[in-house]
């Protein structure tokens, strides 16, 4: 099935690749830079992964795991190290990380390391839902592919869909067209960044009350998107 990973890693581009390597595999990605957003993404969205950077600003991994631990011991845990201590590893594990892999690895061994997660929590056997997402006064359900706004159901194109799926899965993160296209591969290979323009045109003229005012679908200028985190 389709799982929903949290990837806290505060290296953009290797966070980016693990993201990237995640969607090849079917599976659907948040990604957050530091602790405090790592441990806000597990509390909201609920995943049914975490691959865990030990070295996190504001918050390191061995913290994060401590309170996923302490609050929820029912989601897995994948650590990421570039130590390779005995110790440090060793208190991870004792932490209540599932499994451990050290820095540098190859995406393909990491994938399979997360499938077998996966499969030994029973995350991967068909019985989870993906979670519904909440943000903006926005729900999008992964599922039932469905979209409601403020209540109302919102009829959208699946390019459109999985562009609202991923900027409501970070809200206030700001996402550039190559990005937002990057979500939409597979769907329409022959799309360009232009295209993720049109895709917010429409989706605004669905979820704005005034689209050429827009409060929940902002435009970054010089930079990309991003779906405002408050409520419109």
């Amino acid at each position: 099935m389709c799982a929903h990973v949290l990837v806290a890693e505060d290296d953009e581009m290797q966070a980016e690749l693990i993201r990237r390597s995640l969607l090849a595999e079917g599976h659907t990605a948040t990604v957050v830079h530091d602790g405090a957003a790592a441990l806000e993404a597990a509390r909201r969205l609920r995943p049914d992964l975490v691959v865990l950077d030990l070295m996190l600003p504001v918050i390191d991994g061995f913290g994060v795991c401590r309170v996923l631990r302490g609050g929820d011991a029912e989601i897995p845990v994948l650590m990421l190290t570039a130590r390779s201590e005995e110790d440090d590893v060793l208190l991870g594990l004792e932490l209540g990380a599932d499994d451990y892999m050290t820095k540098p690895y190859s995406p393909r061994e990491l994938m399979a390391r997360i499938r077998t997660v996966l499969r030994r929590s029973g995350r991967a056997d068909g019985v989870r839902e993906e979670p519904v997402v909440r943000a903006a006064g926005l729900t999008v359900d992964p599922v039932r592919h469905e979209v409601r706004c403020d209540g109302v159901p919102v009829e959208c194109t699946p390019a459109e869909f999985q562009v609202l799926l991923a900027m409501a899965g970070e809200p206030d993160r700001v996402f550039s067209r190559r990005q937002l296209l990057q979500v939409t591969r597979g769907l329409d290979r022959a799309s360009t960044e232009r295209a993720v323009d049109v895709h917010i045109m429409n989706l605004r003229k669905k979820i704005e009350a005034d689209p050429r005012r827009p409060v929940r679908l902002l435009t970054v200028f010089g930079v990309g998107y991003k779906l405002s985190g408050g409520r419109a």
